[in-house]
């Protein structure tokens, strides 16, 4: 019986040290997995924007990527210059048309002239080349205001045929690159003779990379086209409306 005991007694000590043992394993895997998860984690955090677009940039080679590059600037440069020049053509329209009548009505043509000739913007040169011809006859000023609208809206058109060649340009090439990739990944499996997981990837992420930029390019470009040709078509019509009323204002002031 003493034996039993001491067998029984014997077995209770192993297995308790077994289930101690276990747990003791099972929080330092557990400890260990969060550490190596914390890590990544921090890891993933520490890659910053900047340094992640970096590297997709590099990744998808300095060739394709650096010509979709290039159209992202140019583009931008000329939109960005549009932008300033159609902001300091907006004319308060209102305002002129009212300064010149009051000019035309105390001081004549030539007061009305002196008004559009202090004022920036392609409404107040229109009026001063309607002003000009209308010592002649009305027919005469209003050819002159409609040809000069015609040479005002080149000019505020003028590079905007760029931006949209670099919209769609970007995507293209970013497709061309694409294909290369993937031409380039066909190429390593048929060296290799093995079609490798590995060797697919390579040139199949080359291809995407190239792919994404441009889209991102070319609908950055977009929303910049966009306005552009939004705040032409504001000016236009200012400048439409606007002839339209000096029409009436030299009708009255000859009567």
């Amino acid at each position: 019986m003493k034996r039993l005991f001491s067998i029984l007694a014997i077995t209770c000590l192993m297995a308790i040290g077994t289930v101690n043992a276990n747990a003791t394993t099972l929080a330092t895997t557990t400890a260990t997995v969060t550490s190596v998860t914390q890590d990544v984690d921090a890891a993933s955090e520490d890659l910053s924007f900047h340094q992640e677009l970096k590297k997709r940039f590099i990744e998808g080679g300095p060739g394709f990527m650096g010509i979709v590059l290039l159209c992202l600037i140019l583009g931008l440069a000329i939109a960005i210059e549009r932008i300033i020049f159609l902001n300091l053509s907006t004319t308060n329209t209102k305002k002129l048309t009212q300064n010149v009548e009051d000019a035309l009505n105390s001081g004549g043509i030539e007061a009305a002239k002196e008004v559009c000739r202090n004022t920036k913007g392609p409404v107040a040169s229109i009026f001063y080349q309607g002003l000009d011809r209308a010592d002649e006859d009305i027919d005469a000023a209003e050819k002159a205001v409609v040809a000069y609208g015609g040479v005002q809206m080149g000019q505020l058109e003028k590079n905007v045929s760029w931006i949209s060649l670099f919209i769609a340009l970007a995507p293209m090439l970013g497709f061309m690159g694409t294909v290369i990739g993937m031409i380039q990944a066909f190429d390593k499996i048929e060296a290799a003779g093995d079609m490798q997981p590995s060797l697919v990837a390579g040139g199949i992420k080359v291809a995407l990379l190239t792919t994404v930029f441009g889209l991102i390019v070319a609908i950055i470009l977009q929303i910049f086209y966009n306005y552009i040709i939004a705040k032409i078509d504001s000016i236009v019509n200012d400048m439409e409306d606007a002839s339209i009323t000096l029409m009436d204002l030299l009708v009255r002031h000859k009567k």
